[in-house]
């Protein structure tokens, strides 16, 4: 009698998944289909997104308030650039000579990395001395 019930449970677990796998399968969207795109493509959504990227923009220009705290981010930006400066100089310092080659390579990537983010804040600056 146990072993029945434990067969038809199973039975029944079985069927139930079986029932479940087919109902998923005409969920599937195949090719190129897209269920939650708008029918009128891509081309379509430009005007709302530019929307709501420009949304974005207010949003951040108000928490920011550029024109009231101009000089506190021009001196954080002054400051990272000093801090950068210092950081690539200490690199090359501690780069040493008698050391593999991969170890050197690494610690070049980290100068180059620290150079771009100098010049993204000379970007950062300038942007902020437009507003």
């Amino acid at each position: 009698m146990n072993e029945d019930l434990i067969k038809i449970t199973g039975v029944l677990f079985l069927g139930l998944f079986i029932i479940y796998l087919i109902m998923k399968t005409f969920t599937i969207k195949e090719g190129l289909e897209n269920a939650t795109a708008p029918s009128n493509g891509e081309a379509g959504n430009a005007a709302s997104y530019a929307a709501a990227l420009k949304a974005k923009t207010v949003q951040l220009q108000d928490s920011l308030l550029i024109s009231k705290y101009r000089t506190d981010y021009e001196n954080v930006i002054i400051n990272m650039d000093d801090y950068l400066s210092m950081s690539m100089l200490k690199l090359v310092l501690d780069m040493d000579n008698s050391a593999d080659v991969m170890s050197n390579i690494a610690t070049l990537t980290a100068i180059n990395t620290l150079s771009q983010a100098k010049k993204t804040l000379n970007e950062t600056m300038a942007f902020i001395d437009k507003q």
